[in-house]
């Protein structure tokens, strides 16, 4: 019984399934004409299969050393196909290439002009009508045909590297939306990658500004205890200071300082070649999906940082940084990357800050302090002594008190300290004060002196009115047995008694 696919196609047939069918039968005895009829594929078609078939396989069989045995096999299994290849476009000329090509320019010039991320390119269609503007009689499809030619000469090969421990360092920043204590906030990650021993780490900032980029450097060579031979960055505007022409560029200088500094070389890519980064640019995405993805929401913006922190010494576990640490450059002490300002504070005892306002000591009103900003906090020192520590303000135009620089005046006027915003502004302290010191604010204000140099917590607990009865019933059990033990010096014989 004779097996055909009756299935009738005005095209040439494609698959190998058909090809097989024709062979099969032409070896059977069927006329062309026959399988012509069944397929409805021409005579033509038929014999170029069957003389082609039969000339590989005639090759094959001659075992002859100077046949390339695996093409001919190729060519004898392979599915049907037609040489497309010496097929050239008739009406499209050597004018109309020029002209395309100039438009191409264009496009590209007007990338260069709007950035890479515009909205305003020519699509293939728009391209097609230029050209039928311009009085060219050319075929659509002949031009987007055209047009994926030109465009793929010049896509370019990427050559992988291979670095060897401390040869180099990724740098670069990337946003993260969060949910802070209900409120939607922008994030910054910046993110440090060494290649060769694939340890990718990040740290968390409120913005992206040059001292959170000199943090970042300064925490990680300090974490690592050294640094390397190469920082490796893009065209953020922390690196590149001005651009002079078009290749040459002017480096930040408070870059160039940290670099003199840690004894590293900076590189800068091209623009727009995020690939000339290596991993670093793919490394953003990837901290920013594994950490971020399932947990967004924090209490504190410190509970972010520290979950980050938590999440990447997890991921971290397979890489070799412990080897390349052996390898890093010699430990240095720390840079101080520090913004200096020189303040005077007012008659409310505050200093200004970036339009925030932090207190200082009451005694220093109308005198000049420095302040020494970090990203997260800050010091404000008077004669080379440290006088206040605050906590940065995020945003513009919030104070932020420590009541304990103001002990001195309310001691002088407590009715002064109930409605006052150093007390307002600590909403725990308030809270107690309302509780247990409305009518005593003498005693409030006296513990606070009495334990000015503790943190928050320690002062809370102190200012518990069960404490306070516990110090004072102290205090007596203290003078009674000064006494007790006074009576039996006189008149038991100087015994004493401990309780």
């Amino acid at each position: 019984m004779v097996f055909i696919i009756k299935r009738r196609q005005k095209k040439e047939m494609k698959t190998i399934m058909q090809k097989y069918e024709i062979i099969r039968l032409k070896k059977e005895g069927w006329s062309d004409n026959r399988i012509s009829k069944t397929f409805g594929v021409s005579r033509n078609t038929i014999r170029k299969y069957w003389k082609s078939y039969c000339s590989n396989l005639d090759e094959l069989l001659k075992l002859d050393p100077n046949v390339d045995t695996r093409k001919v096999i190729e060519t004898l299994i392979d599915d049907p196909s037609y040489d497309s290849s010496k097929r050239t476009a008739r009406k499209y000329s050597e004018e109309m290439d020029i002209q395309l090509r100039k438009i191409l320019a264009d496009e590209e010039n007007k990338t260069r002009l709007l950035g890479p991320g515009h909205k305003q390119a020519l699509n293939d269609r728009q391209i097609y009508q230029l050209l039928i503007n311009q009085g060219f009689d050319i075929g659509e499809t002949t031009i987007r045909n055209r047009l994926r030619v030109i465009r793929d000469e010049k896509k370019e090969a990427f050559i992988k590297q291979k670095y060897d421990y401390c040869d180099r360092f990724e740098y670069d920043f990337g946003e993260v939306r969060l949910i802070i204590d209900g409120r939607n906030i922008k994030g910054y990650l910046a993110v440090l990658v060494c290649p060769a021993s694939g340890f990718r780490w990040a740290y968390l900032y409120r913005n992206s500004k040059m001292d959170v980029f000199l943090d970042s450097h300064v925490r990680f060579f300090e974490m690592l205890g050294g640094s390397f031979k190469e920082g490796v960055y893009d065209n953020m505007k922390n690196v590149v200071a001005r651009f002079i022409g078009k290749n040459e560029k002017q480096l930040n200088e408070q870059l160039i300082k940290l670099a003199l500094y840690y004894d590293f070389t900076i590189n800068v890519t091209n623009c727009f070649s995020g690939n000339e980064k290596g991993t670093v640019e793919s490394a953003v995405k990837w901290i920013r999906n594994k950490v971020f993805a399932y947990k967004y929401a924090f209490d504190t913006f410190e509970n972010a940082c520290d979950y980050l922190q938590e999440k990447l010494v997890e991921i971290n576990k397979n890489s070799n940084i412990e080897e390349e640490k052996k390898h890093l450059k010699p430990y240095r002490p720390r840079y101080e990357t520090a913004r200096i300002t020189k303040n005077r504070v007012d008659k409310y005892s505050f200093v200004h800050i970036d339009n925030n306002c932090y207190s200082v000591p009451e005694d220093l009103c109308q005198k000049w302090v420095i302040a020494k900003l970090y990203p997260n906090d800050l010091i404000i020192m008077y004669k080379q002594e440290i006088v206040a520590r605050h906590a940065r303000i995020a945003g513009k135009g919030k104070t932020r008190i420590d009541i304990r620089h103001y002990l001195h005046t309310f001691s002088r006027k407590p009715g002064s300290l109930s409605n006052s915003l150093a007390l307002k502004s600590e909403p725990e302290l308030k809270n107690m004060f309302n509780k247990y010191y409305k009518e005593k604010p003498k005693v409030f204000i006296e513990i606070l002196r009495r334990y000015s140099d503790s943190d928050l917590k320690t002062l809370l607990e102190a200012l518990e009115p069960r404490q306070q009865e516990a110090k004072i019933q102290q205090a007596v059990d203290d003078k009674t047995m000064e006494q007790i033990n006074e009576l039996c010096e006189m008149f038991i014989g100087g015994n004493q008694y401990v309780h």
